[in-house]
């Protein structure tokens, strides 16, 4: 038995207006057009439903034990239409995103307020993470979308470009480069260097762009906040992208740029190719999209 929205609304109607034309004008039909509706729904139910005569119509033993299950039916239809209206009205919802740490900490934070203030029903569960931890989450459905560099492998994912991180030299303020306007990476090789992982989007363009020159570090470290007291404590020097600068403020550290070609850690926004993004996720990534310009101040 197939039962519509619509024919159980008719029923309810009829069942507590006991009259066809009252009960045909709350459902905005004509007579005719709703005995069909009640007559249809009587056939599929292989039921009399209803009893009726020129002055009164009755429920059936039958239509009273229909009448509980249409008024809970309809009751729970109304609550997930509800909870649709919500979700499309971005009252309601939940977003999981991925985010390289260094743009979780630095880029993301005051972005994310900003959500909440103008969507407080929506939940947003962040996810910081190295490269291919990120992109594995997108891949496997665990989160919406990422904020995080390519990889070679980028099968089944589809990215859309936010930004060109640009390094920096970062050093203590006695150092030897601390006063040069500009360093040349074959300048770097000369000084102990600190590290992040191999894992690291900012590890994996910095070893692309010194090639087979890539200099041993002294320290390979999985967090930036430990590059950094590696590097105030004058242990080496480090090669970072702008925005992970905000991890080397104060005065007894330096930001240098480097010369010549521009070296980047390209930045994307990374979602499943094909999966239509959920009201909330979409309203999220639209949020990134629209201030990518923000990446640009260090």
């Amino acid at each position: 038995m197939n039962l519509s929205a619509r024919q159980l609304r008719a029923f309810v109607a009829l069942a507590e207006e006991r009259h066809f034309t009252r009960a045909a004008q709350r459902c905005h039909l004509t007579q005719p057009a709703f005995s069909a509706l009640i007559r249809q729904l009587e056939d599929s139910a292989g039921l009399r439903l209803f009893d009726r005569n020129t002055r009164h119509v009755e429920l059936t033993a039958e239509g009273r034990v229909l009448d509980a299950t249409a008024r809970r039916l309809l009751a729970d239809m109304e609550l997930v239409m509800g909870d649709l209206r919500d979700h499309a009205a971005r009252r309601r919802g939940r977003v999981a995103l991925a985010a390289l740490p260094s743009l979780a900490a630095g880029w993301l934070p005051g972005l994310l307020a900003r959500f909440r203030d103008a969507h407080p029903g929506i939940a947003v569960d962040l996810r910081d993470a190295l490269l291919d931890p990120c992109l594995d989450m997108v891949h496997g459905g665990q989160v919406d979308f990422a904020v995080a560099s390519r990889r070679p492998d980028m099968s089944e994912l589809e990215s859309e470009f936010l930004h060109a991180d640009r390094y920096f030299l970062v050093c203590r303020a006695d150092h030897p480069l601390a006063g040069a306007g500009k360093v040349r990476l074959r300048d770097i090789l000369r000084y102990p260097v600190i590290q992040l992982a191999r894992g690291s989007s900012v590890r994996k363009h910095l070893d692309e762009a010194f090639g087979a020159d890539a200099p041993a570090p002294l320290f390979e470290v999985e967090h930036l906040a430990t590059a950094t007291g590696l590097v105030r404590a004058g242990l080496g020097i480090s090669v970072v992208p702008a925005m992970t600068l905000f991890h080397f403020g104060g005065p007894d550290l330096r930001i240098v740029p480097l010369a010549g070609k521009a070296l980047t850690r390209p930045l994307y926004l990374v979602r499943r190719k094909g999966r239509t993004l959920s009201v909330a996720a979409q309203a999220l990534y639209d949020l990134l999209r629209e201030h990518r310009a923000d990446m640009d101040g260090r």
